[in-house]
């Protein structure tokens, strides 16, 4: 029988980041999860006792990062899989966002999951194993309008995973940057934070757009517990992707941004290839 993985998933409470540390538990492996407020750490360990632990990080101190992850590799001596799922959405048009929501979004989404990643890549290389899953989404791919904000962040995530999937690979580490589309939790719920303002010149871009996220949170196509089984299963495999699309959505929209590349290179191909020496 093989040994039991070992998880540090961060943002458990609620979401796709529940999901997954329940259905990784189900699978006999260990969770070690991240909360914000001590009651629901401590939920979690008295559901889970024996089966998972809870520590409380906030993923925009970089400090308690560092203490948090040392701690963690002294009672554990190693983790077999880093899951960065700690963030929320932002929807609002570019110029109606305010500042500190914007850095809010940025610190959260991007930083943290950059500055935990890094807290654990010694002892990855010690390891010389291991895998990381990037929560990204598929709007890490494609912008939409009244998300920009929110594709800042996951372009971002993609960005700095695509360079660390390449410089870890011949280490023997996997990098999978996840994109799910949208799922029934509560992202779209009291996970989202909205632009306190709306700008009437907006309402047919980014106010639709707006009003289509709020007004499908409940209904949304993708099954977290499948999303999640899918995530254990890429990290059993033999060879992980650098990226995993989940839901149709997700697919259809990863194949638009695709179309949407090929076209632009395609129709100005001349031009571009026109400005060398």
């Amino acid at each position: 029988m093989s040994e039991k993985k070992i998880w540090f998933i961060t943002g458990v409470s609620t979401g796709l980041g529940r999901s997954l540390a329940e259905e990784v538990i189900n699978a006999g492996d260990y969770v070690i999860g991240t909360f914000r407020q001590e009651e629901q750490r401590a939920s979690f360990e008295k559901e889970f006792e024996g089966k998972a632990e809870g520590v409380i990080l906030d993923v925009t101190n970089k400090h308690q990062i560092d203490q948090v992850v040392s701690e963690c590799l002294h009672t554990h001596s190693r983790i077999d899989v880093l899951v960065n799922n700690a963030g929320f959405g932002y929807v609002g048009a570019i110029e109606e966002a305010e500042d500190q929501d914007i850095r809010m979004v940025i610190e959260t989404n991007l930083i943290g999951a950059l500055n935990v990643t890094r807290a654990f890549l010694s002892q990855f290389r010690k390891q010389g194993s291991g895998n990381i899953l990037q929560l990204s989404s598929a709007s890490g791919i494609r912008a939409n309008p009244g998300f920009g904000i929110y594709n800042a962040s996951k372009f971002g995530l993609e960005g700095f995973s695509e360079a660390l999937a390449l410089e870890l690979r011949p280490l023997g580490i996997w990098v999978t940057i996840v994109e799910p589309g949208p799922f029934r939790t509560k992202f779209a719920g009291s996970s989202l934070k909205t632009a306190p303002k709306r700008i009437e010149d907006y309402d047919e871009s980014a106010g639709k757009f707006r009003d289509l996220i709020l007004g499908g949170d409940g209904k949304q196509e993708g099954d977290p517990v499948k999303a999640s089984k899918a995530m254990i299963n890429i990290v059993n495999s033999d060879n992980p992707p650098l990226r995993l699309i989940l839901g149709k959505v997700a697919v259809q929209s990863v194949q638009a941004k695709i179309d949407s590349l090929q076209s632009d290179l395609d129709a100005y191909r001349t031009i571009s290839e026109s400005v060398v020496y």
